[in-house]
């Protein structure tokens, strides 16, 4: 049970890009319901795997909580992690049924994903080109690539080589529910990779047979948390103060789009999501941005 609770802490951290704060409450909070689980209470069966946590527990977990006279907004934080982790065990088929699944979510303010600037993306991106090492090549591969598609790191490390046509400058890649989308590619993104496939991966591939586009030091397929120290090493490097992790480069990427006059359907595909109202939420940072640009232009007007 405690693997697929570091599992998942590891998804929040690397995909979704959860703060340290963050994660380790819902360590906490999973730790808990663990324990709960696993010595259960008068009315349930002790249990050792996620699979046979059922509803009935997680009732019983959360009327323990209640009359234990956690403060309302702790028990909501808890239902919440509960909530996402079960979503995310049977997304990865660790479990067949979410218990979870009728418990209604606690009403909150959704927080505005976090952006950076074009400026800041820039910095990031001329970074690994200051060294000429097979590493740094692909690194400046997978970041122009990222950026220029927004695709989901999971998108990115599962990438093989035939997803990539250099000539007509798309990428394919398979999204959740494995449903595929094409996504073009602009000059810059192109060029780097073309670089990587054809003169950095041979140096890192260790059999013919791999069909992973990108490689780790071993010639493997690099993995999201790979990816995610890579990244957090570039952007130090650079001297970059805002936190940067794969998530916050798609959601810049989304952004920097609507800054730049893309509509929200065209953004809808490119970034792969099911329902618009999704893709609506970035109508708001592109506003909260203007705002505090003019608020920093006209002091007086705040």
């Amino acid at each position: 049970m405690e693997q697929k609770i570091q599992e998942f802490l590891s998804f929040l951290e690397v995909e979704k890009g959860f703060s340290p704060h963050t994660v380790a409450a819902y360590r906490n909070d999973l730790s808990q319901l663990r324990d709960f689980a696993a010595r259960a209470g008068a009315e349930a069966t002790p249990v050792e795997n996620w699979i046979d946590v059922d509803k009935q527990a997680i009732i019983a977990y959360v009327l323990g909580l209640k009359d234990r006279q956690y403060a309302a907004a702790t028990v909501a934080r808890k239902v919440a992690a509960m909530k996402s982790f079960f979503h995310f065990l049977l997304a990865e088929g660790a479990v067949f049924v979410d218990p979870t699944e009728r418990m209604e979510s606690p009403k909150a303010g959704k927080a505005l994903p976090k952006a950076v600037t074009v400026e800041e993306v820039e910095r990031l991106l001329e970074q690994p080109v200051k060294a000429d090492t097979p590493e740094c090549r692909r690194d400046k591969g997978m970041l122009e690539l990222i950026y220029a598609t927004g695709m989901r790191v999971s998108e990115l490390v599962a990438l093989n080589m035939d997803d990539v046509n250099l000539q007509s400058s798309d990428v394919r890649c398979f999204g959740k529910g494995s449903k595929e989308r094409i996504i073009p590619m602009g000059e810059e993104a192109v060029a780097a990779l073309e670089d990587y496939i054809h003169e950095a991966r041979p140096q890192l591939l260790r059999s013919a047979a791999n069909r992973a586009l990108f490689l780790n030091h071993r010639g493997e397929r690099l993995t999201r948390q790979g990816f995610w120290l890579i990244i957090k090493a570039h952007a130090k490097a650079a001297g970059i103060c805002s936190q940067i992790t794969p998530h916050t480069l798609r959601h810049s990427f989304a952004t920097h789009m609507l800054d730049g006059g893309a509509d929200l359907r065209s953004l809808q595909e490119l970034l792969g999501h099911a329902n618009i109202s999704t893709t609506q939420i970035y109508t708001h940072v592109t506003r909260d941005h203007v705002r505090k640009s003019y608020d920093a232009a006209h002091p007086r007007a705040k």
